[in-house]
């Protein structure tokens, strides 16, 4: 029980630095693009900072964070007797839905990634603050789930989630509208 109280531990950590890369690589991405509209030489001096910023991030902490937190979970799920327990259990397949959502998230973060540290800019710095919004609603998610556990209160809380995503959405309106108005 000790070991899995440890292994719990390291997993919360690295899922913990995961999300921080992830929120803070988006963040960087609209920096990245609103660096492109400046003149030069002030977008070229960005630029390369934030590919610099960037590759650091990606590459030292929130890739790193991914493989390790999922390590974790796994040694968590498939080799102690209360993850096993949890996989038999409705609100894990549901936890485990989101975390697929993570990865493919995370991945087309990669995506974007690789195209912005090439200067191939396809995305306005608009669409990325939504963007950065898809990993707070996974994190939502994930977290009632894990808290709540029996079934009725994790449907509760995905209807929480959609209904906070649906503000989510509401405020990045009214902030766009704010600084369409600057």
């Amino acid at each position: 029980m000790e070991l899995y109280n440890y292994i719990k531990s390291l997993h919360l950590i690295f899922v913990i630095t995961w999300f921080a890369g992830l929120f803070y690589i988006v963040r960087l991405f609209v920096y990245q693009i609103e660096a492109n509209e400046k003149p030069t030489p002030e977008r070229e001096i960005l630029l390369n900072q934030y590919k610099i910023m960037a590759y650091r991030l990606w590459y030292i902490i929130t890739w790193p964070s991914a493989l390790l937190a999922s390590f974790f979970a796994f040694w968590m799920l498939f080799f102690s007797k209360i993850g096993n327990a949890w996989l038999h259990m409705p609100w894990m397949h549901v936890k485990l839905g989101f975390v697929f959502l993570l990865y493919l998230y995370h991945l087309k973060c990669h995506q974007i990634y690789k195209q912005l540290q090439n200067d191939t800019f396809k995305y306005t710095s608009n669409f990325m603050r939504l963007w950065n919004e898809g990993a707070t609603i996974i994190l939502f998610a994930v977290v009632f789930l894990v808290i709540l556990k029996n079934e009725l209160n994790w449907i509760y809380g995905v209807v929480g989630i959609v209904l906070f995503s649906i503000l989510i959405m509401l405020g990045f309106k009214f902030y766009k509208r704010i600084r369409e108005k600057k």
